[in-house]
């Protein structure tokens, strides 16, 4: 009977870029189990096509690109549109890291293929789910920043920088938007996926007693709070930034 229950069609359909794996494939695990359907992204063709058929080709398709490519998104949009019919939902996942250092020495080379992929992909998504369905028949969307975005991140600069610009286009998005869709982000922490490995690898005991709630994030986590801002349970929520950490921004008052 819970298996039935999983694929009731709620007649929604979601868009997830980046989610072949970790915390994309959190999002589309939470909104299938609920009865969307979904097409999601990712730049490997034979990852995306595992993830599919994980989640049940039945109710998921795959577009295959990179995030930042123009093409792609109207790609992804379009596909979604002819197998479903509609895109109520974007879920902006798709992100990148390519380096780890101090900011003075920042290859800026690197700072921009950063915002290309983690910032400019995002818009460009949005503004494509806005022209193709949301426009005229409203939705919301979810960007996937990071508690990196709002606050200092060492070592890490030029990610942070591309989520705190994820931050304001997500207000900026919300005010424009508004009242057809609502936009909101989601800012984890830690979170035990490949992308964030280097976080935590080999002492992952360690990193978790810093977090008050005794241990990392996993996809599911985020999967929830995703869930629950492309809801009904949502509605009167817009512009907002959900901090999902573990409560580690405690450890950050006086004393």
């Amino acid at each position: 009977m819970a298996a039935e229950a999983e694929v009731r069609d709620s007649g929604k359909v979601a868009l997830i870029t980046g989610a072949s794996r970790g915390i994309g494939y959190g999002v589309a695990e939470a909104l299938v189990a609920r009865g969307d359907r979904v097409c999601i992204t990712g730049r490997n063709e034979d990852a995306l096509k595992e993830a599919v058929e994980a989640l049940g080709a039945d109710r998921v398709i795959g577009v295959a690109g990179k995030a930042h490519d123009e093409a792609h998104q109207a790609v992804a949009v379009e596909r979604t549109m002819e197998a479903f019919g509609r895109v109520d939902f974007l879920i902006n996942n798709a992100g990148t890291n390519p380096v780890f250092g101090p900011i003075a020495e920042l290859d800026l080379a690197v700072a921009r293929k950063t915002y290309e992929t983690n910032v400019i992909s995002a818009l460009g998504f949005a503004q494509q789910t806005w022209k193709a369905w949301q426009k005229e028949n409203g939705g919301a969307i979810v960007n996937i920043a990071s508690v990196a975005g709002i606050s200092a991140s060492p070592f890490i600069g030029a990610y942070g920088m591309s989520k705190a610009a994820m931050v304001n286009l997500t207000l900026q998005l919300a005010h424009e938007f508004a009242p057809a869709v609502r936009v909101n982000a989601i800012a984890p922490a830690v979170v035990k996926t490949k992308f964030a490995q280097a976080l935590y690898e080999g002492r992952e005991a360690e990193a978790a007693a810093a977090y008050p709630l005794g241990r990392l994030g996993v996809p599911e986590d985020i999967g929830g709070a995703a869930s629950f801002l492309t809801s009904d349970q949502s509605d009167w929520i817009t512009g907002q930034t959900l901090v999902v950490d573990g409560g580690i921004f405690l450890n950050a008052g006086v004393g």
